[in-house]
């Protein structure tokens, strides 16, 4: 028993010992099943649409359409005969199969994430006002000579109804009112998600740019929860978001025709009360332009569909998303060199004009990628290759003695309705302009920002928009516009007394930054300018598209397409556009962009007049030298057979 006892005893203190540690253990397994259980959905994440079996067959999208609620979660699937009835919601109804919130991070969606690397500068958001003599470049990323929509006194909302016209949804249009003025608005008009269809619908009746379609149901009637509805090929939107109140309920509506409402075709819904979308994995083309075509202006001629040619890649058959691919991320491929250094697509490194026409070091053969010839360049000095982007050869237009106004879609609002096709419609956008692209030098979009700020020490910042169109408004009166919609001209007296009346209306050393120039009032209210300003220097981004075939490159005639004293690619002239009204015609000579000093440049490109002779006289030369060798060797032949001979 005793024996028994202290067993018992010593069974008990392990027992006791033990607990703790088994608590431990437990608690150590409780801990790692939290983490697995938190890192689970991270595993499970993808949804039914996100990875692809391998098939390429065309996917049948036979789905129920599901809308939002009033608390901007997930509702009920929607039936023809509710009651009110609501319009789809592309990121819920979407959003069955395919992670959105995955989908969201991509490129054309997280402009508004400041984490995001910015890459190579873009196509900004230009906002003009020919009247005031503004002319903005805008960008959420921080690309160098852009300024931020906030920094212009304009909140996500305002952003999305001046621009979200040629979005695709998303980024901004999804953000969180905290604008007093704006909550109000944003809870009647709703947040625009982003709309698949836009890129990858397949119908012919999507409705990107009508009269009832995507761009008017924002910029005009502010239905931002309707738009995806409105511009599909099944339903219609009536009424307008904008002539509500902030009282209007749009979960509550009183049936007023007024009223933002959706009306689903009849035959939209089947008997299970789905809906068929003809869905297309690859974006058409014609998705792709609506946001992303260019008019170029040359002389007397402009560049219409029919009297142009368009890049020689689709020519040849190839669409956009052959380059511009991506997965389910939507972090999708911009093509530029060096754009493998800031994003984690694994196409980005090969998908360039390098990666497809003259690929190496894989181990594996590539050439010929998608059909790409492989160039030989003979004849061409390696330092081109050094100096020269592929795209200042083969790229955009053939330049001229001056750069052209040039259109964009997202700039000039093409493919919506009322657009003035005036050549010199502001924003003014000239292209091409030959200008250093970091180390090289590539062709370029260009404007020159104009805007009214304030100055504090060397640092000039915008003014907010508010404060500008109330001030300059009053002070330069009734200006009227002109018929090409190009800039009215400001003189110099209305200058002054607008900056005199901004002065006093933000507290601030007023200035007005336009045409490469700062405007501001010295001591004795009189107005100075300041030229080549750097606040004041017109923002560039390259351009890529269209592509030219080789025998339309420069140098293909002869050296002199680009090295002669008069060539476009150095000596090309680029108008210093300005709001500002002058009877001097200012520009500048590409050379000034690219690094280069001007005489240098003429110096070199004037030696080519002579080069054609100095082949001459070398070949002459080498002529008379070959002469006289063989002479001498014919004498020296003849001596050596004739010692021969004597030897015999």
């Amino acid at each position: 028993m005793v024996c028994h006892r202290w067993h018992s005893k010593k069974g008990t203190e392990i027992a006791l010992r033990r607990e703790p540690i088994l608590a431990a253990v437990l608690l150590l397994l409780l801990s790692l099943a939290t983490v697995w259980a938190q890192e689970a959905p991270e595993a499970e994440k993808a949804l039914l649409g996100d990875e692809s079996d391998g098939s390429r067959a065309h996917s049948v999208h036979l789905i129920p359409l599901i809308a939002e609620n009033e608390d901007g979660q997930k509702g009920d699937p929607i039936k023809p005969d509710a009651d009110p009835l609501l319009p789809f919601s592309t990121k819920f109804t979407c959003g069955e199969c395919h992670s959105y919130d995955l989908i969201q991070h991509g490129w054309h969606f997280n402009a508004v994430d400041g984490n995001v690397p910015p890459g190579r500068p873009g196509e900004p958001w230009i906002y003009v006002d020919s009247k005031l003599g503004i002319q903005v470049p805008l960008s959420y990323r921080p690309w160098a000579g852009t300024i931020q929509p906030s920094a212009f006194g304009l909140s996500e909302f305002a952003f999305t109804k001046f621009f979200g016209r040629h979005m695709p949804g998303g980024g901004p249009g999804e953000v969180k009112s905290t604008d007093v003025k704006d909550i109000g608005r944003q809870y009647v008009s709703g947040k625009l998600p982003i709309n698949c269809l836009a890129c990858h619908s397949g119908h012919y009746g999507q409705d990107m740019g009508g009269v009832n379609g995507w761009a008017v149901q924002i910029a005009v009637k502010q239905n931002y929860r309707w738009a995806a509805a409105g511009a599909c090929e099944f339903a219609s939107v009536k009424g307008s978001a904008a002539d509500m109140s902030e009282a209007f309920d749009p979960f509550m509506p009183e049936g007023d025709e007024k009223e933002p409402h959706v009306v689903y075709h009849e035959g939209a819904f089947d008997a299970d009360n789905q809906v068929l979308f003809d869905i297309v994995r690859e974006a058409p083309n014609e998705r792709c332009y609506y946001c992303h075509s260019d008019v170029y202006f040359s002389g007397e001629e402009k560049t219409e569909k029919w009297s142009s040619e368009e890049d020689v890649h689709l020519k040849a058959g190839l669409t956009c998303v052959d380059c511009h691919r991506n997965a389910i991320d939507h972090n999708i491929v911009r093509g530029y060199p060096g754009e493998d250094e800031v994003s984690d697509n694994p196409l980005v490194a090969t998908t360039t004009c390098e990666g497809c026409h003259l690929p190496e070091g894989s181990g594996v053969p590539e050439a010929a990628r998608l059909g790409a010839p492989v160039p030989v360049h003979v004849g061409l000095p390696p330092v081109h290759f050094e100096r020269l982007t592929c795209t200042a050869c083969h790229s955009g237009p053939w330049p001229g003695n001056e750069a052209v106004y040039t259109k964009t879609s997202r700039a000039h609002r093409l493919g919506t309705p009322n657009v003035n096709k005036a050549e010199e419609m502001v924003p003014h956008i000239f292209s091409p302009v030959f200008a250093k692209d970091g180390e090289k030098i590539a062709p370029h979009k260009t404007t020159w920002p104009a805007f009214w700020g304030k100055r504090v020490a060397d640092a000039v910042t915008p003014i907010e928009l508010a404060v500008v169109e109330k001030a300059v408004g009053g002070a330069v009166g009734e200006i009227e516009g002109t018929a090409s919609g190009t800039w009215p001209g400001l003189s110099k007296e209305q200058i002054a007394g607008a900056l005199k009346a901004l002065s006093e209306a933000a507290d601030a050393n007023a200035v007005y930054v336009a045409g490469g120039s700062l405007y501001s009032l010295n001591e004795a209210g009189q107005i100075t300018e300041q030229t080549d300003h750097p606040a004041a220097q017109p923002y560039m981004w390259p351009l890529a598209h269209a592509v030219r075939p080789a025998p339309q490159s420069l140098g293909i005639r002869y050296c002199t397409d680009c090295h002669a004293t008069d060539s476009p690619f150095f000596f090309g002239k680029l108008l210093v556009d300005s709001p500002v009204a002058s009877e001097i015609v200012a520009t500048k000579e590409m050379v000034g962009f690219q690094g280069i000093r001007p005489f240098y440049a003429w110096a070199f490109s004037a030696s080519f007049v002579f080069r054609p002779w100095f082949k001459v006289v070398a070949l002459g030369a080498s002529a008379i030298l070959g002469v006289v060798l063989l002479l001498y060797g014919l004498k020296a032949l003849g001596a050596i057979a004739k010692v021969l001979a004597e030897d015999e």
